[in-house]
């Protein structure tokens, strides 16, 4: 038998994560709902805002889906975002993709930035930008790939590698991909967040986020804004996320299936003005995609030629996707970014990154495909003909 940190992913999602089952011998560990531990306890505990067997379990378990030396848990992928954010000081500059979610723009614009922090936006996506890396020597770049709304893929490995010539730590929102289908440490990236919420746990249950490195001096900075911030998960919430990380790998070759089935079958209906998902040939970097994730995700998005009334009545005809904010559950969603995940970013700059009124955002589940496609075929002749 391989040691657990050589098995494969399944092996690793299946069987880490798995302590404190005590003199039981319980297959899936316990719930911790307590907040307070008596001192002196073998195992460290104090008090749960600062540690607690359930999130050390899921901070091993994504550690190991991460490849990750380290990880820290936090009550959502905010919390996790405010983590390292907070981290940064008065003065320090962050580079960061242009097209990026909605509430980590809110969070550098109307948040940090009372505080002195600097955040500066930058298509990443084209090789040409990166000398803004050298330039502008931030002190941290942060990505998303797939980006939140528009899939752009950007080079991990390469943008990394840039980054760390100025000294530069990278940040990739893995929120899209999961660590499943991409391990942005192994690119070369200093920290890979996640919204645990969304495919990591899969069952839109429960709240959470994570922050995985192999960087110890980041490591401290996660456990401290945990503790300090009060930035933790409840032990149910982790608990779940523990669980559901169990059938990632299952879940996520579906998903893929799916939506790679529903963005071909979108390029070639009446009515569809663009389609982009990494894993379909059209998409600019589908290379790169290739390259770097093992399958497409299930997050799709389509450009119709309609204004934003119509767009919302589409999303509302739909039977199977519910038209919700968030993503990654087992169940199709449907999201129409400009009134939704990205409302509070201003109209000029939705515009100027590519997200138009006729927008619409898929999060594929695990259904059956033929019957998804019949739902949005129907909703599609109904409200745009």
């Amino acid at each position: 038998m391989k040691p657990e940190n050589e098995a494969g992913f399944n092996t690793r999602a299946v069987h880490t994560g798995r302590g404190f089952t005590g003199a039981t011998g319980a297959v899936m560990p316990p719930i911790y709902l307590t907040s307070t531990f008596e001192q002196g306890n073998a195992e460290g505990f104090d008090y749960t805002r600062s540690g607690n067997p359930n999130f050390r379990l899921l901070a091993e378990s994504v550690a190991a889906a991460e490849g990750a030396a380290f990880a820290t848990c936090f009550a959502s992928g905010v919390s996790a975002i405010t983590a390292v954010v907070s981290s940064l000081k008065s003065g320090d500059l962050v580079l960061a993709e242009e097209n990026l979610y909605g509430c980590t723009y809110r969070m550098f614009e109307r948040v940090f930035g009372k505080f002195g922090l600097q955040a500066r936006y930058v298509d990443l996506s084209r090789e040409e930008n990166w000398e803004e890396i050298r330039r502008s020597r931030p002190t941290l770049v942060w990505l998303e790939s797939p980006t939140n709304p528009l899939l752009k893929i950007v080079d991990i490995a390469g943008i990394s590698r840039v980054a760390a010539e100025v000294g530069a730590a990278t940040l990739v929102d893995n929120t899209f991909a999961s660590p499943f289908l991409q391990r942005p440490l192994e690119l070369g990236a200093t920290l890979s967040l996640s919204s645990t919420t969304k495919y990591i746990n899969g069952h839109s249950d429960c709240l959470g986020g994570i922050v995985a490195t192999n960087d110890k001096g980041w490591h401290s900075r996660m456990d401290f804004a945990q503790k300090a911030l009060g930035l933790q998960p409840s032990p149910f919430d982790a608990w779940l996320t523990t669980r559901g990380q169990r059938t990632l790998a299952l879940r996520m070759e579906r998903h893929c299936a799916n939506a790679l089935e529903l963005a071909r079958w979108l390029e070639s209906r009446k009515g569809v003005r663009l389609v982009r998902y990494p894993f379909l040939p059209s998409h600019p970097q589908y290379e790169l995609a290739r390259r770097q994730m093992r399958g497409g995700s299930g997050m799709v998005i389509a450009e119709f030629d309609c204004s934003t009334e119509k767009a919302l009545a589409f999303c509302h005809r739909l039977r199977l996707f519910t038209l919700a904010e968030s993503l990654g559950g087992v169940e199709s969603l449907v999201c129409h970014p400009p009134t939704m995940t990205h409302a509070q970013v201003p109209a000029k700059v939705r515009h100027a990154v590519g997200i138009s009124d006729g927008l619409i955002r898929f999060s594929v589940g695990i259904e059956d495909f033929e019957d998804l496609r019949r739902d949005i075929d129907e909703a599609l002749t109904e409200i745009l003909g």
